[in-house]
């Protein structure tokens, strides 16, 4: 199986600052993944020439679609989407958001892959080291999440974890592996000369990961400020 993982910045160029979500669709269908993770999906909004990103994006790659709004834009919002070549038994949303800080959220669904029911959690965290972990912390100990803690578990997404505190807390003593490290190959931020590894996956047991890499082709780093991450795995047999 393999999945991808990528913030998208609204389809908008990190240097060009041009928008195009043809460049987003065209450096995900060269990957040929089965599962989709993506961060900073515009719905409706100006800037996006009011696009229905969700809507296209899964049109155009020929794949099911799940979309969480987290922020408001004017009429539209912007939020999380995830992409898969196989059903989504079920979905959820967990608020992530602290305080008066900007809106932040989880996506959980269930995906039916031919190895079984795979819990995939996409994710889009705080700027401030606190609050990351508190992030954190709250989505693990949250009752929907520890329902399917039984389930192999992906968590995915833009972590904005520039000192890697993360992988060695919370995630860690609850299980989970990070497959991007060391962080020296994963440097995905920003796209056109990355120095910090923000986009990061963790896996729980029971998942073995095959291969785990950065795309670093020229059209990736026009599409947008960040690279897509990329990782190959299977399931264990129940």
């Amino acid at each position: 199986m393999r999945l991808l993982s990528w913030n998208i910045h609204k389809g908008i160029g990190g240097r060009d600052r041009r928008y195009s979500l043809q460049r987003i669709i065209d450096c995900i269908d060269h990957e040929h993944p089965d599962l989709v993770c993506l961060q900073e999906v515009d719905r409706l909004v100006k800037r996006s020439s009011f696009d229905d990103q969700p809507r296209l994006l899964g049109n155009s790659l020929n794949l099911l679609s799940h979309y969480q709004s987290n922020v408001s834009v004017a009429a539209g919002t912007y939020g999380n989407l995830i992409l898969s070549k196989w059903p989504i038994a079920s979905a959820h949303r967990i608020s992530l958001k602290r305080g008066k800080r900007k809106s932040r959220g989880a996506q959980l669904v269930h995906i039916e892959t031919p190895r079984g029911i795979l819990h995939l959690v996409n994710t889009h965290l705080g700027l401030d080291e606190r609050e990351r972990h508190w992030q954190m912390d709250y989505l693990l100990q949250h009752q929907l999440f520890q329902s399917y803690a039984t389930l192999p578990t992906v968590i995915v997404g833009d972590f904005n974890d520039w000192r890697n505190t993360l992988g060695n807390a919370a995630l860690a003593s609850k299980g989970f592996r990070q497959v991007t490290t060391p962080t020296s190959r994963f440097r995905s931020f920003p796209s056109w000369l990355p120095v910090g590894g923000l986009d990061k996956m963790f896996m729980s047991e029971g998942m073995q990961s095959n291969q785990a890499r950065v795309v670093r082709t020229s059209l990736a780093r026009e599409a947008s400020d960040h690279l897509p991450v990329v990782v190959d795995f299977t399931i264990s047999a129940s």
